[in-house]
């Protein structure tokens, strides 16, 4: 598996890496990934750099639910399939990792790789059904504020005194002295009593009015973490809230608040990360599944694989990095690999949904926003954004579909168990095309319902869910995409890169690390992480990766230590008034 190619791929990049040509030659041994999502990806693009020889294992797309993809049959006349996608790509400004991982991926013309692709919405808004919907502005150095009118400014004061006032005074007051709480709660407090509580008690919905529900309990969770607010963990809801927060703010961000590639994924960055991987001499197996991880003597002996012709085989290597999604990972370790580290045991009880995309393709541009809507109060829990705006490089009739499709707006839907407004049955109960016909149908309720026409019918040219979902409208519906979720308890079932097999190592956004969320972000922490508990264990001299955490701002540090001394003395946060 080892070959010239990577061993000069290596040099060449070693100034870049920060590796020295020393270090990387010769190469140090083998490397199975198991998985070509996004910590297949960067586990590849750690160890290659580092002069290890490495063959990527991919049962279906490298790039994972990252990935873009093509809509089939619909390029026409010499023109690019209309792009399609899992879900659209988010990378605010709290990554770290992820964006160092796109300033090393070379991309023609650009001084900093793919990271030059990534643009900043100027706004987001929260879209209400019934009422007017509040608009946003993300500032940020570099972004113009969107051109006023009357009706504008009247449009803008009246959500915005609707939601106010749809809120309680005293209902926002106690919402602020709760995140006060847990911004001064101590590490010990928020991984043994916040990890343990649901965030829908924390803030005590229960008792709130339904705006402070919809907004700050609900919405709040399905944005950014996209669970239930009566299960998600208060420690994960709250540290992220906590992170883009402090980002807002510009303190500690990579970048601005929301970020978005300038084009279809695949084009602005996951093809040429497969290209520069392969300047590197990391080997791709796409089509290749991993059925079962060999063990035996105390190691991994091999990983039986089903190559794209069907034929199981055994692929060996000195080294397996095991970067496939929990719910298909597990599946693969057998009761002896089980045993020989209980906490790939603990890892079936992790839990995982359904978050999945759908696009709509536009035969008019829409007139909607700049930046991210939520469709607060429909009841699948849509997010959504207008793409063509933010790809200033591609033009959608002339490079893609038949010619007559001008827009893509990509819309996630977070809840499938919650029955709709058009047929009233959940989604799952639904057929595609009665999935596709409800969803569009909530868009409208959030966006046609004051005085104007958002969405118009005849403005929709086609439509595309994701493939992954199958048998929907059938008793067994099932998803080849879940993800990850975050209930309470959830931290302490997640476990570490390293495991207590010498030469196997996890990598994926169900491993351990700051960010404690399914993320793309987390996905490159972990597989940094694996990198380096590798070089590790084999005594190598090669730099370790960097893994950068969640920021923490300083002037919070003193309370946290008072807090420690009140955790240790079973008292409540100085803050916590019940």
């Amino acid at each position: 598996m080892a070959g010239a190619a990577a061993v000069g791929g290596t040099a060449a990049l070693a100034s870049a890496a920060g590796v020295t040509a020393a270090a990387a030659a010769p190469a140090p041994g083998s490397v199975a990934v198991l998985g070509g999502g996004v910590a297949g990806l960067t586990a590849a693009h750690e160890l290659a750099e580092r002069g290890f020889a490495v063959t990527v294992y991919e049962r279906r797309a490298l790039g994972g639910k990252a990935r873009s993809m093509d809509v089939p049959g619909s390029g026409r006349g010499g023109r690019r399939p209309l792009p399609a996608e899992h879900g659209f790509r988010f990378i605010p400004g709290i990554y770290h990792n992820l964006p160092d991982t796109m300033r090393r991926i070379p991309f023609p013309g650009n001084a900093n790789g793919v990271w030059d692709n990534l643009v900043a919405p100027s706004e987001m808004s929260f879209a209400r059904t019934g009422r007017e919907d509040l608009r946003i502005p993300l500032p940020w150095p570099g972004h113009r504020p969107a051109e006023l009118t009357l009706d504008e400014i009247r449009r803008a004061l009246t959500a915005m005194l609707d939601t106010a006032l749809g809120i309680p005074a005293h209902e926002t007051a106690y919402f602020v002295g709760r995140v006060l709480v847990f911004l001064t709660s101590c590490d010990e407090r928020r991984d043994e009593v916040w990890e343990r509580t649901p965030w829908w008690d924390f803030v005590r919905a229960e008792r709130m009015s339904h705006d402070y529900q919809r907004i700050l309990a609900i919405g709040v969770t399905r944005n950014i973490v996209a669970t239930k607010a009566e299960e998600a963990s208060t420690r994960t809801v709250a540290t992220l809230l906590e992170a883009f927060v402090l980002n807002a703010l510009g303190r500690g961000a990579d970048g601005p608040l929301d970020r978005i590639l300038d084009a279809p994924t695949n084009e602005a960055w996951i093809d040429p990360w497969v290209a520069h991987l392969t300047s590197l001499g990391v080997r791709f197996r796409v089509g290749w599944t991993v059925r079962e991880t060999a063990y035996g003597g105390g190691r991994i002996t091999a990983a039986v694989v089903e190559d794209a012709q069907g034929a199981r085989r055994a692929v060996t290597a000195d080294h397996y990095v095991c970067a496939m999604p929990v719910e298909h990972a597990r599946r693969t370790w057998g009761p002896a690999l089980r045993a020989a580290d209980p906490q790939l045991a603990r890892c079936d009880r992790l839990r995982t949904d359904w978050m999945t995309g759908i696009q709509f393709y536009l035969y008019e541009r829409a007139p909607l926003l700049h930046g991210h809507l939520n469709c607060v109060d429909s009841p699948w829990s849509l997010t959504a954004i207008q793409q063509a705006g933010h790809w200033p490089d591609r033009d959608f009739p002339a490079d893609y579909g038949d010619g007559t499709a001008v827009d893509c707006l990509s819309v996630d839907i977070s809840e499938w168990d919650r029955p709709g407004i058009l047929y009233g049955r959940t989604a799952k109960q639904c057929t595609r095309a009665e999935v596709a016909r409800e969803v569009w149908a909530q868009l409208k309720a959030a966006l046609n319902d004051t005085g104007r026409t958002v969405l118009k019918d005849s403005a929709l040219h086609s439509w595309f869910l994701d493939p992954g979902v199958d048998g929907l409208g059938t008793p067994n519906p099932t998803n080849e995409d879940e993800l990850l979720i975050h209930p309470v308890g959830t931290f302490h079932l997640r476990p570490t890169a390293a495991t207590a097999i010498p030469n196997f190592y996890l990598a994926g956004d169900y491993v351990s690390v700051d960010i404690d969320l399914a993320t793309m972000e987390g996905a490159n922490a972990s597989a940094r992480q694996a990198v380096n508990a590798l070089l590790d264990r084999t005594g190598s001299a090669a730099p370790r990766c960097t893994v950068t955490p969640l920021y923490r701002a300083p002037e919070f540090e003193a309370l946290k230590r008072h807090d420690r001394t009140r955790f240790r003395w079973g008292l409540p946060n100085a803050f916590d008034l019940g």
